[in-house]
C-alpha cells in the first residue's frame, strides 16, 4: 500500500470495520437490555409474525379463562338460589301432606292453602330476581327450545344487544364451536313452570299422563294430587341442579385445558422471540472487544499520513 496523504485508506477500513462492530454491539445492547431476541422486524421477519400471532392467542385465552371462571361463578349462583327453592317446596309438601288428612275443617285449608300460595310466590320471586351482572338465571329467558344439547344453539341468538335463548359461554381463541365455546342450559323455575301454586295451567299433563296437581292444597283431594305434584316439582328442580353440577365440572375441566395451552403457548412464543442471554452476552462482549480495537486502530490509521509529512520535511 502506497503512502499517500490525499486518501487515508487504512483510516477508511477502520472506520468501516468500527461502525459494522459498533453497530452489532448495540443490537447486543437492545437485546440484553429488553429481554427480545426479536425486537423489530428486521431482527426476524417471519418469527416476529409468528409472535404476535401468538401473543394474540395467549391474550384470548387467558381471556377465555377468565370467561370460563366467570361462568362458573353465575352456575353457583344459580345453584344457591335453587338451593333456597328447594327448601320452600320441602315446606309445600309438608303443607299439602297436613292438608291432605281429614283431622281439618275446610276453613283451616284455607289457612293452610294460604301459606302454600305464598310458598308458591316466593319461587316465583326468586326465579324472577336471580341475576348475575345483569343476567336473569332461573326466569326461562336461558331455556332452550330441546333437552338434547346438541341442539341447544339452535335457541341462541347473539344477534341483537340481548341474546336470547340458551347461555353462549366462549373461552378458545377463535370461533369453532368444537373447540372454543359450548352453550348451557338453565331451566324455568317459577312456581308455574313447576305446576306449583294459583298461577299454575290444572290441565298441563304430567310424566304419568294424567293431571299435574299443585295449584292448591284448599281441599282435602287437591291436597292429596298436590303432593304428586310436588313431587315432580322436585325432580324437574333437581334436573336442573345436576345440569348446572354437571357443567361447573366441564368448566374445570376446560380451565384445566386452557391453562395447559397458555403454558405452552407461552414456551414456544419464548423460544421464538426471547434473547438467550449467555449467547448474547458472548456476543456482546466479542463485539464490545471489536469496537475498543477499532477505535484504537482508527486512532493508529489516523497518525499514519504524519510519516508522509516526516518524508516531506526531509
Amino acid at each position: 500500500m502506497s503512502l499517500v496523504v490525499n486518501h487515508n485508506l487504512m483510516a477508511m477500513n477502520a472506520t468501516r470495520n468500527l461502525q459494522s462492530a459498533y453497530g452489532r454491539l448495540g443490537v447486543s445492547t437492545r437485546r440484553l437490555s429488553s429481554g427480545l431476541r426479536v425486537g423489530t422486524a428486521a431482527d426476524d421477519a417471519a418469527g416476529l409474525a409468528i409472535r404476535e400471532l401468538m401473543r394474540a392467542d395467549i391474550a384470548a385465552v387467558r381471556q377465555g379463562i377468565r370467561n370460563a371462571n366467570d361462568a362458573i361463578s353465575l352456575l353457583q349462583t344459580a345453584d344457591g338460589a335453587l338451593q333456597t327453592i328447594d327448601e320452600k317446596l320441602i315446606r309445600m309438601k309438608e303443607l299439602a301432606e297436613q292438608a291432605a288428612t281429614g283431622t281439618y275443617t275446610s276453613d283451616q285449608r284455607l289457612i293452610i292453602d294460604s301459606e302454600y300460595q305464598a310458598m308458591a310466590s316466593e319461587i316465583t320471586r326468586i326465579a324472577n330476581a336471580t341475576d348475575f351482572n345483569g343476567v336473569y338465571l332461573l326466569n326461562g329467558n336461558l331455556s332452550a327450545n330441546s333437552t338434547d344439547q346438541s341442539r341447544w344453539a339452535e335457541s341462541y341468538d347473539g344477534s341483537g344487544l340481548v341474546s336470547t335463548g340458551a347461555l353462549h359461554i366462549h373461552f378458545g381463541s377463535m370461533n369453532d364451536s368444537a373447540e372454543d365455546y359450548y352453550y348451557i342450559e338453565l331451566g324455568c323455575a317459577t312456581a308455574s313452570a313447576f305446576g306449583l301454586g294459583n298461577n299454575a295451567d290444572t290441565n298441563r299433563p304430567d310424566s304419568l299422563g294424567g293431571y299435574r296437581g299443585g295449584f292448591s292444597i284448599s281441599t282435602q283431594s287437591l291436597a292429596q294430587a298436590a303432593l304428586v305434584g310436588i313431587r315432580q316439582a322436585i325432580v324437574s328442580k333437581d334436573h336442573i341442579r345436576a345440569s348446572i353440577g354437571a357443567v361447573q365440572n366441564r368448566l374445570r375441566a376446560t380451565i384445566d385445558n386452557l391453562s395447559i395451552q397458555v403454558e405452552n403457548l407461552q414456551a414456544s412464543e419464548s423460544r421464538i422471540s426471547d434473547v438467550d442471554v449467555a449467547t448474547e452476552m458472548t456476543e456482546f462482549t466479542r463485539n464490545q472487544i471489536l469496537t475498543q480495537s477499532g477505535v484504537a486502530m482508527l486512532a493508529q490509521a489516523n497518525s499514519l499520513p504524519k510519516m508522509a509529512i516526516q518524508l516531506i520535511q526531509g
